[in-house]
């Protein structure tokens, strides 16, 4: 992050602790947070979502013991969901309305391109004296050895592509079939700027996991935010480990990975409950796109809506929301629970859920929104409109009080009173957004790539 920048958010945050300790003797101290992103996970891959192909019985009682969100939207891609969830932002403020296509994601070396020179969610904590880690995918910009640390976060565990690596490293792993070096058995990790060794027997997923729950322990005499983006479940899908028994495996596919990180979820929360942590930490388990082959990279319903369950400290129990929410929420919700300021010179599209999770409010917003390059969803408690590539036309359904994609009534055409009046709302408010439109690239950029 640029000095002058960083230097006004230490200011900024220094005036925030400041003002915290000045508040009355005994104040409740503000609570935890551990924020985990599943990778390419749709909702309705888990059973508590409706799946009856995939058994997750951790995060089924997650949701039992917590306060489950029906519609639950990010973007239906990995890196504008991380610029969003990390910023509070839509990609229309942030200029990462996409990931591929170059012509709707910021020109290379453009300040934008720098996570580390934006507000994050860990500068909003590190305001109110939080201690702050990352352990897992960071698929960000950024270099060693400020890398990670510039976007707020004090300590990290990362699965490394070649480029992070320290120099003179040279890590052996490799997935099969992209030759990334791999997040799985063997990773590439880097901790804290420094190559982490690991053998073939290692598998990342474990090592991710544990960074987590031994930050929380480590820091359990300050408020702690852990942000926790999975590698599952990315392909490749891999064998994982078998829980059940040491040394064996369960085989590749979706139902393992998915399994496996049902498992490691379970791990965590029971760590968070044998540590005491629960009654005042809150975890909040979402994905970052629909699920691979089944919705992701596409401006739809089924490439936005991801799990959505909140749990921990005052959340109430055994709730299934009809609220809408979308990941722009998680910025301002951090805020309101943990007492922090937002601040004034910049514009936050969510809202804080605080409410919902509490049971005061039925209700959170009037709509949700996704994208993609030049496509949009927008949703609301009933009325879903999918435009496509080329934000041309679009499709208007009547979703009723269904809330997965059955018995939706395509409604594009028709006169009905209330299917004219959702068309007016939903008009008025993408009236209210910069329209989704192709930079022009660089000579450079628009030379195609060498075969």
């Amino acid at each position: 992050m640029p000095t002058l920048h960083r230097m006004a958010l230490f200011l900024f945050a220094t005036l925030c602790v400041l003002c915290g300790q000045s508040t009355a003797a005994g104040a409740k101290r503000p609570p935890n947070f551990i924020v985990i992103l599943a990778d390419d996970l749709g909702a309705k891959e888990l059973s508590c979502y409706g799946s009856k192909l995939h058994q997750t019985p951790q995060l089924d009682r997650m949701a039992a013991e917590g306060t489950r969100f029906e519609t639950f939207f990010a973007t239906p891609l990995c890196t504008p969901t991380r610029v969003q969830l990390m910023t509070g932002q839509y990609g229309f403020r942030t200029g990462y309305l996409g990931m591929n296509n170059k012509a709707f994601i910021p020109a290379p070396g453009s300040p934008e391109t720098d996570i580390g020179s934006r507000f994050t969610f860990a500068d909003l904590l590190k305001s109110r004296g939080y201690a702050t880690a990352l352990s897992g995918k960071w698929q960000l910009s950024g270099k060693l050895p400020t890398l990670i640390r510039d976007a707020g976060f004090d300590e990290y565990r990362m699965w490394a592509y070649e480029h992070n690596l320290p120099p003179g490293v040279k890590h052996p792993g490799r997935e099969p079939n992209n030759g990334q070096h791999s997040r799985y058995w063997h990773p590439s990790i880097v901790e804290n700027g420094k190559h982490l060794p690991t053998t073939p027997a290692d598998f990342g997923p474990d090592l991710f996991n544990d960074f987590v729950i031994d930050f929380a322990r480590r820091h359990r005499e300050q408020p702690f935010f852990i942000y926790y983006p999975s590698v599952l479940t990315h392909g490749p899908r891999v064998e994982t480990p078998d829980p059940t028994k040491p040394g064996a495996r369960w085989p590749a596919g979706l139902k393992s990975n998915l399994e496996y990180l049902d498992h490691l979820t379970g791990k965590l929360l029971a760590a968070l409950k044998a540590d005491g942590f629960a009654s005042n930490t809150y975890v909040f388990f979402i994905g970052d796109n629909g699920t691979a082959g089944d919705g992701k990279a596409t401006p739809t319903e089924l490439g936005a809506r991801v799990p959505g369950i909140m749990w921990g400290a005052d959340v109430k129990r055994g709730v299934v929301s009809r609220a809408v929410a979308d990941l722009t929420d998680i910025m301002a919700t951090l805020a309101d629970l943990s007492g922090a300021t937002l601040p004034k010179d910049r514009v936050f599209d969510g809202r804080s859920f605080a409410p919902v999770l509490r049971g005061t409010q039925p209700r959170h917003r009037d709509w949700i929104y996704s994208h993609l390059d030049d496509g949009r969803v927008l949703r609301d408690e009933r009325w879903l409109l999918e435009i496509p590539f080329g934000n041309k036309g679009g499709k208007l359904f009547d979703c009723g009080t269904s809330r997965d994609g059955t018995g939706y009534r395509d409604v594009t055409d028709s006169n009905e009173p209330d299917a004219e009046a959702a068309r007016e709302r939903f008009t008025a408010v993408l009236a209210k957004m910069p329209e989704p439109k192709p930079r022009v690239l660089t000579p450079d950029e628009a030379k195609p790539k060498k075969q």
